[in-house]
């Protein structure tokens, strides 16, 4: 907390002033740029999530109970609420793990605001400036608590930092939708404190619960704001507070990063692009696969084990217990198994949406390589977590020769960006894009407003 004059200001309530302030026409052009990009990129990858088995349940769940409302359920041709549609297009977006994501947080931002950001701005018929605003400030308050919470000790306590920091993301762009004043939105962010979740239990089995820690953020985001515009109140200390979020879900909260460098970039400029259909902690080593594979041209039948190196911080998601990860039952054990990227890379030469199917997971040339994988954790590849995310990958083949790589930036980095024509191909391949969708949002400040999407989101089942 800051004192000023005598008053004591939390930081709630300068992240809230700080948010309040943002105005699109005011904004750097490369800002402007990378915002547009992400809803293209999100948008695609809800789109995809869409037709996946556990995207059904909470479509049918958001019809059910916020029928009659003007906001998409994507791939549904049916409105609801947007306090159910942005649980349900949240859940469908976090379905095939292709969302964007960050390092120093390591959370998924968009997943949670771009969803409750589209509808609501959709039920309100928002200015498509409005609705860009309310993305760069949700990404901003998302990214910093999930600065602050520390991943390493969210993740060692049992908690999803997406869950946890994306209701607070969720709750500021749906505040600042609804024009609520800095100090209104200082309590939609403490009420959204009590409404934070996120469990990792799914990693025991392979549950849905991961993607609905996505959906749920934003419909409480959402319920957040709404409570706040109706005089409802929040603790202004929601974060820093004695039992406030940063003690309630870390062990070692950095509270200083919930400030540090406020505005000096914005945080939407550190957002990664996954080229990858998995957990981001696999992308490192996803990438030495292919570097080895091309210069070496290894063939599965030539390896006699694989050793992946991966970060502490990751660890307890792609690399343990080792003998769970070499055995993926289910296509959410697979996006998080380290010993099952590492092999689908080297005998599909795929980390697409393709790679992670039931059918792959039976695949005997992949079972053999997982059976002959192990994952290390180093101190050189831990040093500068999380702020990198480098990764390490040896080969050991049968004729005596061991090869290794090491990347420092996984592919979608800001350090090592996807290339426009990447993320292009990557839209259409998810979204089916043949109507110029891709154009108009990458021009999306030139709509008045939402209404022309809608529609098209809603056909593209």
């Amino acid at each position: 907390m800051t004192t000023v004059a005598g008053s004591v200001r939390t930081t709630a309530a300068q992240l809230a002033e700080f948010c309040s302030a943002i105005r699109w026409s005011a904004l750097d052009a490369d800002v402007q740029s990378r915002a547009r990009e992400l809803v293209l990129d999100l948008l695609g990858v809800a789109i995809a999530g869409s037709r996946q088995p556990s995207s059904q349940p909470a479509a049918e769940v958001a019809l059910r109970l916020g029928g009659h409302g003007r906001a998409s359920v994507i791939g549904r041709r049916s409105e609801a609420s947007a306090v159910w549609a942005a649980l349900a297009n949240g859940t469908a977006a976090h379905a095939i793990e292709m969302d964007d994501v960050t390092t120093e947080s390591s959370l998924h931002p968009g997943v949670a605001v771009i969803p409750t950001a589209l509808a609501l701005a959709e039920e309100l018929q928002s200015p498509s400036s409005a609705f860009l605003e309310a993305v760069i400030a949700g990404y901003e308050v998302t990214m910093r608590v999930g600065n602050a919470l520390n991943p390493a000790s969210a993740y060692a306590r049992g908690f999803h930092p997406t869950g946890v920091a994306g209701a607070f993301g969720a709750a500021i762009a749906a505040g600042l939708l609804l024009k609520l004043s800095p100090d209104r939105l200082t309590h939609a962010l403490g009420i959204a404190g009590t409404m934070t979740s996120g469990s990792l239990e799914y990693l025991s089995d392979g549950a849905w619960t991961k993607r609905l820690n996505a959906g749920w953020a934003g419909h409480a985001g959402i319920t957040a704001a709404l409570l706040a515009q109706s005089g409802f109140t929040g603790p202004a200390s929601a974060f820093e507070g004695r039992l406030g979020t940063l003690h309630s879900f870390s062990d070692a909260p950095d509270r200083d990063r919930l400030l540090a460098d406020l505005g000096t970039p914005l945080q939407i400029m550190r957002v990664s692009i996954k080229p990858y259909a998995c957990c981001r902690y696999n992308h490192g080593l996803i990438d030495c696969v292919f570097d080895l594979s091309r210069e070496h041209r290894i063939e599965p039948q030539e390896i006699e084990r694989i050793r992946l190196g991966v970060l502490s911080g990751g660890a307890v998601l792609v690399a343990e217990p080792i003998e769970r990860k070499r055995v993926p039952e289910n296509v959410v054990d697979a996006q998080f198994s380290a010993p099952y990227a590492a092999a689908a890379a080297l005998v599909l030469g795929s980390g697409d949406l393709d790679a992670y199917t039931p059918a792959n997971l039976q695949h005997p040339a992949i079972r053999d390589l997982m059976s002959r994988t192990d994952c290390y954790r180093s101190a050189a590849l831990d040093a500068d977590y999380p702020r990198r995310w480098p990764a390490e990958v040896e080969i050991h083949l049968r004729d005596g020769r061991t090869l290794k790589k090491r990347i420092e930036f996984a592919t979608g980095e800001p350090e090592n960006p996807v290339p426009r024509a990447a993320l292009l191909r990557k839209f259409t391949q998810l979204s089916g894009d043949t109507d110029g969708l891709a154009d108009r949002l990458l021009n999306l400040d030139a709509e008045p407003d939402l209404s022309w999407l809608g529609p098209l989101l809603r056909e593209s089942s």
